[in-house]
């Protein structure tokens, strides 16, 4: 019988707050327990196992992070979208760094494809890639450029390795503003057909 109180939800935020905190590769099923004062079997009735605690983590970030990213790009289109979009995308991954690590998990694709907060960080991410004439193959090709820059700016951020005197956000400012021009200048792929 689940312990009063516990519910799957309320597992998975605590886990989702105990990566903040600890990081993403720190969670265990016994530290979370003791986040409760139960035992770890107690969890089992919410969660199979610590890799399913860390796919929901993960699900739980990604929507957080995607619900963040689609108010900021509202409205928007092109540069204004871009910024946007990166901006709330880095001030998630700074603000949240064992949720953001979360993220970056490989989730099985079957999982994947059923997440409603997949399907909306792709809905997102490919509506405001479009405003720049992209098709697929070259869809893909951007959304892969933009993840890895993003991904890579946000984790050499956040570990300090950024040491030059140039304040950082004006690097990053820089930085978004290239990738509009490699957006607007995209180097279509030749059709084979």
């Amino acid at each position: 019988m689940a312990r009063a109180g516990l519910t799957t939800e309320r597992v998975v935020v605590a886990a989702a707050d105990l990566a903040d905190e600890v990081g993403f590769a720190h969670v265990s099923l016994s530290a979370l327990a003791r986040r409760f004062g139960v035992k770890d079997a107690s969890l089992y009735s919410h969660v199979k196992n610590l890799d399913d605690l860390r796919t929901r983590i993960a699900f739980l970030a990604g929507a957080e992070m995607i619900d963040r990213i689609a108010e900021a790009v509202a409205g928007r289109a092109g540069q204004d979208a871009l910024a946007a979009f990166a901006d709330a995308y880095r001030e998630y991954a700074l603000e949240h760094p064992g949720r953001y690590a979360a993220t970056q998990i490989r989730i099985d694709q079957s999982l994947a494809a059923s997440s409603p907060a997949f399907a909306r960080t792709a809905e997102v991410t490919y509506g405001m890639l479009r405003a720049y004439g992209l098709d697929e193959p070259d869809l893909t090709d951007a959304v892969r450029l933009l993840r890895s820059t993003f991904h890579g700016y946000c984790a050499l951020e956040a570990t300090g390795a950024f040491g030059a005197s140039r304040d950082v956000r004006t690097s990053w400012t820089r930085a978004v503003a290239a990738l509009h021009v490699t957006l607007e200048h995209w180097p279509r792929e030749a059709s084979t057909s």
